[in-house]
């Protein structure tokens, strides 16, 4: 299978070991305007793919915390971040030279504050979409169903 090929499949981790697996934690980012919920998404730095912002874990930091974190780093935004986990979804990730498979434990943050300028400004486009648009825009079929089922009530 091609490296593009798995992007795009959920990604099979029946005989994988715990080595085998990576783990990061992710933000879905969202606002309402004008009764609209949106999402925001980032674009990764080497392929300018649409994703959520996302990282490795953080030492000392709370999966949920690390997430924000991210959200920080990467898109400039804070807010409300919530404690309980609203999905997951895999994907491959190039690390030297290999394919990994990375599980994402996404957390939700109502974003309250939108900067202007913020660390990863230089590297990464950002820009909000709404629900069914953005799960367009990205690849993996586990993060288009988990950003087109999702419902702030229930976050």
């Amino acid at each position: 299978m091609s490296i593009s090929r798995s992007r795009k499949m959920t990604i099979d981790l029946s005989d994988a070991t715990k080595r085998d697996v990576r783990t990061q934690f992710g933000a879905l980012c969202w606002r309402r305007r004008n009764g609209e919920v949106q999402v925001l998404l980032v674009t990764s730095r080497r392929t300018r793919r649409w994703i959520l912002p996302k990282g490795w874990p953080m030492h000392g930091e709370a999966p949920a915390d690390a997430a924000a974190t991210e959200a920080w780093e990467e898109a400039g935004v804070k807010g409300r971040i919530g404690e309980l986990c609203i999905g997951i979804y895999t994907y491959a990730k190039d690390i030297e030279q290999s394919v990994l498979p990375v599980v994402v434990a996404v957390f939700p943050l109502k974003v309250k504050d939108t900067e202007v300028d913020w660390p990863e400004k230089k590297e990464r486009r950002r820009k909000w979409f709404p629900l069914k648009k953005a799960a367009a825009q990205v690849d993996e079929p586990e993060l288009k169903a988990l950003i087109r089922n999702f419902d702030p009530a229930r976050a």
